[in-house]
């Protein structure tokens, strides 16, 4: 198999999500998560044609949906500082519960669905 190289910052898979609203995905995944906005660029004054945001080390990359590129969601598994903590951010940023905070063989975990239809599996290591 031929090695690739795959620019810094990146990773070999990312999810590219197309949201209804990518700017506020954008100050949601901050609030929530504590993401960095990576790179930005706009298809005209309201709408982002590309963005990406990092998260502890994990690249998202995602634009605002249109006619021609509809709403695409993902299911989203991350690791955070605490379960708990984060979950109650999400909810009080708009995000509707799945699973409340419980500890699994895994680690505590929870389920959300943000605003802009993703779900998210929060999880920290007991």
């Amino acid at each position: 198999m031929a090695t690739i190289n795959i620019p810094e910052n990146y990773q070999a898979v990312m999810p590219y999500l197309i949201v209804k609203n990518a700017a506020e995905f954008i100050q949601f995944t901050q609030t929530v998560f504590g993401a960095t906005e990576q790179f930005k660029t706009m298809r005209d004054e309201h709408t982002i044609m590309h963005a990406e945001i990092n998260i502890n080390g994990s690249t998202i990359m995602f634009a605002d949906a249109t006619d021609t590129y509809q709403q695409q969601n993902a299911g989203m598994f991350v690791y955070v500082e605490s379960c708990d903590d984060t979950y109650q951010k999400a909810l009080d940023n708009g995000a509707e519960s799945i699973m409340p905070p419980a500890d699994q063989p895994y680690g505590r975990s929870a389920g959300v669905k943000d605003p802009f239809g993703n779900t998210w599996w929060i999880t920290n290591l007991l």
